[in-house]
C-alpha cells in the first residue's frame, strides 16, 4: 500500500517580508501619503491664498442665460466673451451653479475635491506604467500652475483634464470603448482635449480592428450628440460654429509660448496656418518613425488595416497582432503617444 506524502503546509509569510516589498518599490505606500499631503495643501491655499477673478463670473452668467431657456449659443454671453464650449461645459457649471449658488468659496472646496481625485488618477497611472522613479511623484504635486487652475481660477480645464486622465487610465486597462466615451466627455468640456486624438487614434488602430474602431468612435460621437442635443435641435449651425470654433483668434495679451510674436503676426490668419501645418507634419513624423515603428510605418499601418476590411470577422474586434501585444503587456506604450510633448512623461518621446 502505497504511503501517502504528508500534505504541503501553506508558505509562512514572514513579518518582514510585506515591509521589504515596500521597501523595493515603495510607489503605492508613497502615492498615498502624497496624496493625503497634497490635500492638506490644498485646504490652505484655499483657506489662505486669494482667489484670482478671472472667468467665474462669466461662466455663471453662461450658465444663467441656459437656465433661463436659451438654446442659441449666439446669444450666450459673460464679461469676457461669448461662449466657446461645448454643451458639457453647461451642465456642469450649471450643476455647480445650483450647489455653489454661484458663490467662489463652496466652489472652491468642490474644486478642490476635483484636483485630488484628477492626481489620485494621474498617481496611479504612474504607478502602473513605472515611468519614473517613486520619489519623482513627489514633483506632481509641487506645481503652482495646477494648484492655481484649480483652486484659484476654476477654470472649465480642471474637468476636461480629469476626464482625459480617466480616460487614459481606463485605456491602460484596454477599456477602449469606455475611454472613448469619457475621452468624448472631456471634449464636450473643452475642444482643445482633441489636440490628442492623433495619437489615441494611432493607438486605437493598433489595438483593434477597423470596424472596432469605428465602434468607439461611434460610441463617442453619440456622446457628442446627446450632450449637444437641445442645442442641435434648435439652432445646430450657432452650436458648432461657437462651441467647436477652429478659426477663433486668440487674444495676445493671454498668450504663453508665444508673448515674443509681435501681436499683428501672431493674430493673422498667415501664422495660424503656419502653425496648423507644423503641428500636422510633426504629428506625422512622430506617428511614422515612433508611433507606427513595429508596423514599419504609417502607411504600413493603414495599408494593414484596409486589408482587415476584405477579412472582417464579426466575432473579433480586437488584433492579436506583436504591437497589440505590446499594448496588453507595456502600459507606456499607451501613455507615450497620449502624454508626448506634455511634462508627464517627458522621457517617453526620446
Amino acid at each position: 500500500m502505497a504511503l501517502r506524502s504528508p500534505p504541503k503546509s501553506k508558505a509562512i509569510q514572514k513579518p518582514g517580508s510585506t515591509f521589504q516589498k515596500l521597501l523595493k518599490n515603495p510607489q503605492v505606500p508613497f502615492a498615498l501619503a502624497l496624496l493625503f499631503a497634497d490635500a492638506i495643501l490644498v485646504g490652505l491655499i484655499i483657506a489662505y491664498v486669494p482667489y484670482t477673478k478671472i472667468d467665474w463670473d462669466a461662466y455663471m452668467s453662461q450658465v444663467t442665460g441656459f437656465l433661463e431657456g436659451e438654446r442659441d449659443y449666439g446669444n450666450l454671453k459673460g464679461d469676457t466673451g461669448p461662449l466657446v464650449y461645448p454643451a458639457g461645459f453647461l451642465y456642469i457649471y450649471s450643476a455647480l451653479q445650483h450647489v455653489t449658488r454661484g458663490q467662489v468659496y463652496p466652489a472652491q472646496i468642490l474644486f478642490g475635491l476635483l484636483y485630488i481625485v484628477n492626481l489620485a488618477i494621474v498617481l496611479s497611472i504612474y504607478v502602473k506604467t513605472s515611468v519614473v522613479p517613486w520619489w519623482a511623484l513627489s514633483l506632481l504635486a509641487l506645481s503652482k500652475r495646477v494648484h492655481s487652475i484649480f483652486v484659484l481660477r476654476l477654470f472649465n480645464d480642471c474637468f476636461a483634464t480629469t476626464f482625459l486622465h480617466a480616460a487614459l487610465f481606463f485605456l491602460l486597462k484596454q477599456k477602449w470603448h469606455l475611454g472613448l466615451i469619457i475621452f468624448s466627455a472631456a471634449v464636450s468640456v473643452k475642444m482643445n482635449v482633441l489636440l490628442y486624438a492623433p495619437a489615441l487614434l494611432i493607438l486605437m488602430l493598433q489595438a483593434m480592428d477597423v470596424f472596432g474602431v469605428i465602434s468607439a468612435l461611434a460610441g463617442a460621437a453619440l456622446v457628442q450628440i446627446l450632450l449637444g442635443l437641445p442645442f442641435l435641435l434648435t439652432h445646430p449651425v450657432a452650436y458648432l460654429s461657437k462651441a467647436f470654433n477652429l478659426g477663433r483668434v486668440f487674444i495676445h495679451f493671454w498668450s504663453v509660448n508665444f508673448k515674443f510674436v509681435p501681436e499683428p503676426t501672431f493674430i493673422s490668419r498667415e501664422f495660424a496656418v503656419a502653425l496648423l501645418v507644423a503641428h500636422l507634419g510633426l504629428l506625422t513624423v512622430f506617428a511614422h518613425y515612433r508611433w507606427c515603428r513595429h508596423e514599419g510605418g504609417l502607411p504600413s499601418l493603414l495599408r494593414l488595416k484596409i486589408a482587415e476590411l476584405s477579412s472582417f470577422s464579426m466575432t473579433r474586434f480586437y488584433c492579436t497582432s506583436s504591437t497589440t501585444k505590446l499594448l496588453r503587456t507595456e502600459c507606456t506604450f499607451i501613455a507615450c503617444p497620449i502624454c508626448c510633448g506634455k511634462p508627464r512623461f517627458p522621457h517617453c518621446c526620446v
